[in-house]
């Protein structure tokens, strides 16, 4: 059954733009962890860094009407964030909908199926992270969901929730988490630069990251 809210509670611009410039990988640690997509989504585009609200869409398997639909509902600021059933065998996103795309506000896409043209929308700065690639086209005639809750590489998505994509791959924050990560996140930026001080003046690794105690404990370092 196909079901579509045209509408719901984005972030604030100026929420999404505190994320601006926080890599992923540290967005992962501040959430203890979570909220990292599968390791085989990657940036198959030139496209920079990817900041913004989660579009979520539920599609079928070799269909992208339901990312056109998408497409008239965004607004500025917005991430699609499209669920296939992980279905790599046709590119469901090509230069014509990333040029529709570019002119709503959209920031980027990310799904767990393949998109195509990949040369001329990385030639438009529009930044994709895809499970694949593949020439073979979609059809256009099948239903599915818009701005409901999906599962996508392992991770629950709500329609709002911040998608931040980088050469690392893509982690998404809760709305609700956000604050709270972004002090998270300060808190280790800060401490992994005291480190780098530390290692930069001669100090190692091993005694930074109270490392000795472990190797003692399974017999590869000596008291």
């Amino acid at each position: 059954m196909s079901q579509t809210i045209n509408d719901f509670s984005r972030p604030s611009s100026s929420l999404l733009q505190k994320f601006e410039g926080v890599s992923a990988a540290l967005l992962h640690e501040a959430m203890g962890q979570r909220g990292a997509l599968a390791s085989d989504f990657k940036r198959v585009t030139s496209g920079g860094p990817c900041v913004g609200a989660a579009l979520t869409i539920k599609a079928a398997p070799g269909d992208n009407l339901m990312l056109h639909k998408a497409i008239s509902l965004a607004q500025p600021g917005d991430v699609l964030v499209a669920a296939v059933d992980g279905f790599t065998d046709a590119g469901l996103w090509g230069e014509i909908a990333t040029a529709a795309s570019m002119e709503r506000g959209i920031r980027g896409l990310v799904t767990d199926g393949a998109v195509r043209d990949v040369d001329a929308v990385g030639e438009m700065g529009f930044a994709v992270f895809a499970r694949g690639v593949s020439m073979k086209g979609t059809s256009k005639k099948k239903g599915g969901s818009i701005n409901l809750p999906i599962v996508i590489g392992g991770v629950y998505v709500q329609p709002g929730d911040i998608v931040v994509g980088d050469c690392d791959g893509v982690v998404v924050v809760p709305q609700s988490e956000a604050e709270e990560v972004l002090e998270n996140a300060g808190r280790i930026e800060k401490r992994e630069a005291k480190i780098l001080r530390e290692i930069r003046s001669g100090k190692l690794t091993l005694d930074l990251l109270d490392l000795r105690p472990t190797l003692r404990d399974l017999g590869l370092e000596q008291d």
